[in-house]
């Protein structure tokens, strides 16, 4: 298994689904810090709480002027009813087909499970990475991590 992409590589570019009928891209994102969470699945109890901590921390994070984006390889539509199940203020990206090919291009992709990994990314205005981490799967990395990045971000 590789590793996941390190500080000071340019994040890849990419176009995900948010919804049936929208997409996002990376270039979009770009100007502002960006909170990039791969996560393995939608509905399991370690994603769940991982995501609503992000959530819990929207306003620390924006605070910052960073965006959060999570990306799994379920489909839009597990996507918006775990969204509305969860009240998540970030949008989720579907990585669903070709399955993972984004996390793939991160070095987030668990082949043996056919899932994202648990991988932290935090991306500058530029589209360079400027923090990343990779978590156990069974743990849930909370945001100190991601909240410690933004800051040396804001602060050079």
């Amino acid at each position: 298994m590789r590793d996941i992409l390190q500080p000071g590589n340019h994040a890849p570019h990419f176009s995900l689904r948010v919804t049936a009928d929208q997409s996002l891209s990376s270039d979009e994102l770009l100007g502002s810090p960006v909170v990039l969470a791969f996560y393995p699945a939608d509905w399991s109890p370690v994603c769940g709480d991982q995501l609503s901590v992000i959530n819990e921390a929207l306003p620390l994070i924006r605070a910052r002027g960073a965006q959060v984006v999570a990306v799994s390889v379920d489909n839009v539509w597990s996507h918006e009813a775990f969204t509305a199940a969860h009240s998540l203020h970030f949008p989720l990206l579907s990585d669903f087909e070709p399955k993972g090919a984004v996390a793939r291009l991160f070095g987030a992709y668990d082949d043996a499970v056919g899932e994202a990994r648990r991988a932290l990314f935090v991306i500058d205005p530029a589209g360079v990475i400027a923090w990343s981490y990779l978590a156990p799967v069974a743990v849930n990395p909370g945001v100190d991590g991601v909240l410690d990045a933004l800051d040396t971000l804001t602060h050079n």
